[in-house]
């Protein structure tokens, strides 16, 4: 099992800048300002609710509210969508991902689907003379698609493909195949004698999974989930239990996975050493670049709080919240660490940090962790309605930090924006042009990000099983199959007297519904980029 020492790493974005305003073009004196650095910490199903710097009681998030008590703190940032592959899709590309096909949660052996070769959020910095990086989950697929993945081999389209020039990733999720770590092109600690196969249809010989269940009655899943009388077994042990038909295929460092994997045993990762492996590769990665002449960009990708979740045994059984609490506590470890290491390299001053997670929380999400056991009065999403996978605010309102001590001052903002906008506020910042037709959705909200204006987006739209429009504090969900004919099962809430989404308003306002249904259909006709 590949081990790893301990430097901690989490999503956040840094950047610092010289001179005045928030272009880096020639200053009075005529001497050309050093770009920042920019850091960007991702969490995987971290709630609205889930720091205590926005109100979260029964666990302590003490870096994150550090940062967010020397940084601006967003009451109204989104993901693009209330799911996991779309949000990142979304943020790296500047495109809503409803607008292309194949978006939506991948298995871990799917296609990449970021056409390599057009517009990206590392590869505009790139063009701003950055050096890319990526440390953790990818989840957007790798391959060209022609054909199966051979692990066994360079993979022909990876991060490296589309704007990073570093990458040490998982090609999907912790509860998905292959369970092993990838850096650049090629799986890390593979033996050739003992070759990799995955499968998302058919097990393979030999491999355990949970293929019976203690009532005898030999079936895999479906409805019996979460019933006393029906639990899965193998002939070996497992330390968390399935809750759905999923998560019952190839058991790996105890634990049941989605889809099928033999071979790579020696490169298989150990789930309570991930958080450490990314901070450490993260650090390194830091350490490398923090003399260089050329600034660089870190996107830390964190597998945290995503299930399974497994803590190290520094965080194990500390919470009030249990598992998922104590995987909430590591991740804000890894936010002190890459700090740490900011600040260790001198970097503190010319950094531009963001934090923030890409959906919605989730409590039961696969397995019996205890989670919604120890949960008490805690609300992941804080006040908002829903979570991870449903169109509600819970689902998409993200926490969102945003930290530069020279150029941004401590307090909090209402403004309304997206994480799609890094796309073309990185571009603002740093002077480059992009190409608007492959980020079309992505807007310049720099001025909000820095604090200089309270304005941010007049419209947004989320994602989550349905498409949610947002015109200022108005929010309208639509019909799947959504015309002006169609209308009769959409909601509208003001946000502003009603941020919960308890009072229904669309039947009284049916001309506000209208409205914002022609805005949303205005938005559809546009197409995708990939079709331009």
């Amino acid at each position: 099992m590949m081990k790893s020492s301990s430097i901690s790493a989490l999503s956040v974005l840094s950047f610092a800048a010289l001179g005045t305003g928030y272009c880096f073009g020639e200053s009075a004196a005529g001497i050309k300002p050093a770009k920042p650095n920019i850091v960007l910490l991702y969490a995987d199903d971290l709630g609205y609710g889930d720091v205590s710097c926005n109100g979260a009681k029964r666990v302590k998030t003490p870096n994150i509210d550090k940062m967010a008590g020397e940084g601006l703190r967003f009451t109204d940032a989104h993901a693009a969508a209330a799911t996991c592959t779309p949000s990142r899709y979304s943020l790296l590309t500047g495109e809503y991902p409803w607008r292309k096909k194949g978006t939506g949660v991948l298995p871990g052996d799917a296609a990449m689907i970021i056409q390599p070769g057009r517009e990206t959020l590392p590869a505009v910095l790139k063009k701003a003379g950055y050096t890319t990086g990526i440390v953790g989950k990818w989840h957007l697929g790798l391959g060209d698609g022609r054909a199966p993945i051979d692990w066994n081999k360079p993979i022909n389209v990876t991060p490296l493909d589309v704007g990073f020039d570093y990458s040490f990733i998982m090609a999907a999720t912790a509860d998905r195949v292959p369970c092993v770590y990838i850096e650049g092109r090629a799986v890390v600690g593979l033996d050739p004698a003992d070759p990799i196969k995955v499968s998302y249809r058919n097990a393979f010989p030999g491999e355990k999974n949970l293929n019976r269940c203690s009532c005898g009655a030999g079936h895999r899943g479906g409805n019996v989930i979460n019933k006393p009388e029906h639990k899965f077994f193998s002939d070996v042990p497992i330390t968390q239990q399935p809750q759905d038909h999923q998560h019952i295929d190839t058991i790996l460092d105890g634990i049941p996975r989605i889809g099928y994997m033999t071979g790579g045993k020696a490169a298989l990762w150990t789930d309570d050493d991930m958080a450490q492996t990314y901070v450490k590769k993260a650090g390194e990665f830091i350490d490398k670049h923090a003399g260089a002449e050329k600034p660089f960009f870190l996107f830390f990708a964190t597998n945290d709080i995503h299930v399974p979740r497994v803590a190290n045994p520094a965080f194990a059984g500390k919470s009030e919240l249990g598992t998922r609490g104590d995987v909430i506590a590591q991740f804000d470890w890894c936010v002190g660490e890459i700090f740490k290491k900011i600040k260790e390299r001198g970097l503190d001053e010319n950094t531009l940090v963001i934090f923030s997670s890409d959906n919605g929380p989730v409590v039961d999400d696969g397995y019996e962790d205890g989670s919604r056991e120890k949960l008490g009065a805690h609300k992941p999403a804080g006040e908002f309605r829903g979570g991870k996978y449903i169109v509600y605010e819970g689902g998409t309102r993200m926490p969102f930090v945003v930290r530069w001590p020279e150029k941004v001052k401590p307090g909090t903002s209402d403004a309304l924006v997206g994480q799609f906008d890094l796309l073309a506020s990185f571009a603002a910042l740093t002077g480059v042009d992009y190409d608007k037709h492959d980020a079309p959705d992505s807007q310049n909200v720099l001025p909000a990000l820095l604090g200089q204006s309270k304005k941010g987006r007049a419209t947004l739209i989320e994602e989550g099983g349905r498409l949610a429009l947002r015109e200022g504090n108005w929010k309208c969900i639509f019909p799947n199959k959504l015309s002006l004919d169609n209308l009769s099962s959409a909601e509208l809430y003001d946000l502003g007297a009603d941020v919960s989404e308890k009072k229904n308003l669309a039947k009284q306002m049916p001309a506000r519904v209208k409205a914002m249904a022609e805005i949303m259909l205005a938005e559809r006709a546009k197409g995708d980029a990939g079709k331009r």
